[in-house]
């Protein structure tokens, strides 16, 4: 008798790997000339073209109104593109349903965007529930994601968002975000209106789940020292435009101008300012 072929693991390391092997070339995301135009003639995305390949973390910053958050709606189809295409996993964006494409993509908001009247277990269980998962899987992925943001499931699983401190609140937006186990998950600025401890250990945590679960990432952040330590890849947006894109190293080593050059010294300005208030 032929001995049964062993299935693949189901732990976080072993999806992350397996995902990999069976998609090993094909980009997850790609932007191909990308822009968005919006009325009178504002031309928010100018001509984007990226890569993002799995399991990498892309960081887009840049100043205030250089079209970060734009690009990013480009992505999941909160807004259409005036030119180019979004392709994610070898299909163009406008191929997909909209919502459903929504629901295989995270998303983690500025602040958190939880569902007021929720409990934490309802908020994380929001896109399984869409996805039509029955309820004993959608238990197991809560409990399973809780435990991986760090939260105590007896503690706060039926906790409301106005129970929750702010970055408890953000812990159960990162859970949420990831609980239809995407490939892609979206970040916009989800860090900045924490205080910089609790900052400083989510960016920790998300880094750790990402490398556990294998998933990619497209960050928007203005905040030049986060995109370095979590970037595999930053580009650097002006005016709309990517003026210059690589790894942090790269970017340190060669920025293509002043205004490149000024964001990656804003984190070297701040440690000369704190190292002369030390006398």
């Amino acid at each position: 008798m032929r001995a049964k072929r062993p299935t693949p693991s189901r732990s976080p390391f072993w999806t992350s790997i397996w995902k990999n092997l069976n998609k090993p070339d094909q980009p997850v995301l790609e932007l191909r000339g990308v822009s968005k135009q919006y009325a009178g003639g504002v031309e928010a995305v100018r001509d984007v073209s990226l890569t993002l390949h799995a399991g990498k973390l892309l960081a887009l910053t840049g100043t205030s109104g250089c079209g970060k958050t734009s690009l990013l709606k480009l992505i999941n189809r909160l807004e259409e593109p005036s030119g180019g295409s979004v392709v994610y996993e070898g299909l163009d964006v406008r191929q997909s349903d909209a919502f459903r494409l929504r629901r295989q993509i995270g998303w983690v908001m500025q602040g958190d965007g939880l569902f007021p009247h929720f409990t934490v277990r309802q908020n994380i269980g929001v896109v399984p529930r869409l996805l039509e998962w029955d309820a004993a899987t959608i238990e197991l992925r809560v409990r399973e994601l809780m435990q991986l943001v760090q939260l105590d499931v007896d503690a706060f699983a039926e906790r409301y968002p106005h129970e929750l401190s702010g970055g408890q609140r953000q812990r159960v937006g990162v859970a949420r975000a990831l609980a239809g186990k995407p490939d892609l998950v979206l970040m916009d600025e989800a860090f900045s209106a924490l205080d910089p401890l609790t900052r400083d250990d989510l960016q920790r945590d998300f880094k750790r789940l990402q490398t556990e679960l294998g998933f990619s990432a497209v960050l928007v952040t203005h905040d030049m020292a986060e995109a370095l330590i979590l970037a595999d890849e930053i580009a650097v947006m002006r005016d709309g435009e990517i003026v210059q894109s690589g790894s942090p190293a790269e970017l340190m080593a060669n920025p293509v101008d002043d205004y490149v050059s000024g964001l990656l010294d804003t984190p070297r300005r701040q440690m000369r300012a704190i190292a002369e208030l030390g006398g």
